[in-house]
This record gives C-alpha cells, sequence and structure tokens, in this order.
C-alpha cells in the first residue's frame, strides 16, 4: 500500500456523490491509497481510496470518497455539458 498526495482544482460548485453536499469552486488537498499490483516483470498500482479535504475557516473535513466518484466529478467540472448539481450550464 502506498499514499500519494496531490490537489485537485474545481472551476464550479460539485458534488462528488449523495452523501456530500454541494461543495464551492477551489483547490482541495487529497490522499489517494493505492494497492500494489505485482506482475513477473512489472508493478501496477490499483487505487483503493481517497481521502479529499475540505477546509473552511477553523476546521478541516476529511471525507473519504471512492476514486470513480472524484473522476466524475472533475469529468463533470471540465465539460459544462454534463451539468453539477445545479444544473445544466453552471
Amino acid at each position: 500500500m502506498r499514499t500519494r498526495k496531490s490537489i485537485v482544482d474545481f472551476q464550479r460548485p460539485f458534488t462528488l456523490n449523495r452523501d456530500v453536499g454541494e461543495l464551492p469552486p477551489g483547490r482541495y488537498a487529497i490522499e489517494i491509497d493505492e494497492e500494489e499490483i505485482q506482475a513477473t516483470d512489472w508493478t501496477a498500482y490499483h487505487r483503493v481510496a481517497i481521502y479529499f479535504y475540505v477546509q473552511t475557516v477553523g476546521s478541516t473535513r476529511t471525507i473519504i470518497i471512492n476514486p470513480a466518484d472524484l473522476d466524475s466529478a472533475l469529468e463533470r467540472d471540465l465539460d459544462p455539458k454534463l451539468g453539477t448539481a445545479c444544473g445544466p450550464g453552471n
């Protein structure tokens, strides 16, 4: 198991999944837990969990999300035709 740290940027309000309400646009820190997949001549990693950090004045909320939820939210953010929780074109 390994953990990588990264930053994701959202240009519009977004949702990650049904359990998490709408979040504002901005930069968010994430940590990605990856499981090692070994073969005889190569090694790869499979994402198993993402820790998504939402910072507000005086506190940080940690949300554990499925990697597919983050991929979906980022895709919707890049393509306005897919819409957000606020509706298409936002």
